[in-house]
């Protein structure tokens, strides 16, 4: 019988790997996009690609509480798998407050493939935590798309545009929208299609979802590629 030795996750409620009482906490906000075959790993992937990136920068990063602190990082918006981003947004926080100009600098130096860093501003902790207000998308057409869709996915714009609601289901929940609010832009244009999503305080559509109500849901496996263009986050005009 071991009486002699105590358990190290029990003999204490104080986690060893806390980072000191006290340490200070700068908050930057880092906008990247996401590309190429980049587009196919999950979120969860991503995260982890970030904290190996925020590493091998040796960024001095914020550490959560507990037995297995993490760096303090938050996605206001998680990109569903297969979606490319020209506009993401990351907020991380440091233990020592650096210049916006340094700390991209060192994420830039990275070169991680698909993945480039548009710029980075530090943000007021004081501020909360970013939630996202309103996604543009981009969709370019299918490789065999011809005259005659293009008639048929006009009228299917048309057709939504006439209703007050639309709906899908996700995970036995209906998911519903305001279509004047909430889908603003739904035009199909000479080469893409182009929409606006704005989110609520509930869930929100995707794109893949307005892609469904529009009956085109076989355009990616067609060739067309969803990519998000924009991200507006509360409290801040449209991003450009």
């Amino acid at each position: 019988m071991n009486r002699g030795r105590r358990n190290p996750r029990t003999s204490s409620n104080v986690s060893p790997n806390l980072q000191p009482a006290g340490t200070p906490r700068f908050r930057y906000r880092v906008r990247f996009a996401k590309t190429g075959l980049l587009r196919w790993i999950s979120h969860r992937d991503l995260a982890t690609l970030w904290e190996r990136i925020g590493r091998r920068a040796e960024l001095p990063f914020s550490m959560t509480e507990g037995f297995n602190p993490k760096p303090r990082m938050q996605f206001p918006s998680a990109l569903s798998l297969g979606v490319e981003s020209l506009d993401e947004v990351l907020d991380l926080e440091l233990s020592e407050d650096w210049a916006a100009e340094k700390l991209l600098q060192r994420l830039q130096i990275d070169d991680q493939p698909g993945l480039r860093i548009n710029s980075v501003e530090q943000v007021d902790l004081a501020d909360g935590k970013a939630q996202l207000a309103a996604m543009d998308y981009l969709v370019t057409l299918p490789d065999d798309f011809d005259d005659a869709e293009a008639t048929r996915t006009t009228a299917a714009i048309e057709r939504m545009r006439l209703q007050d609601t639309v709906s899908i289901e996700r995970k036995g929940k209906p998911v519903v929208a305001h279509v004047a609010t909430d889908i603003p832009v739904l035009d199909l244009q000479p080469n893409q299609l182009v929409a606006r999503i704005v989110t609520g305080p509930g869930a929100s559509l995707k794109i893949q979802d307005i892609l469904d109500l529009l009956g085109l849901s076989d355009w990616p496996e067609r060739g067309a590629t969803l990519i998000r263009t924009g991200m507006t986050l509360k409290g801040e005009t449209e991003h450009s």
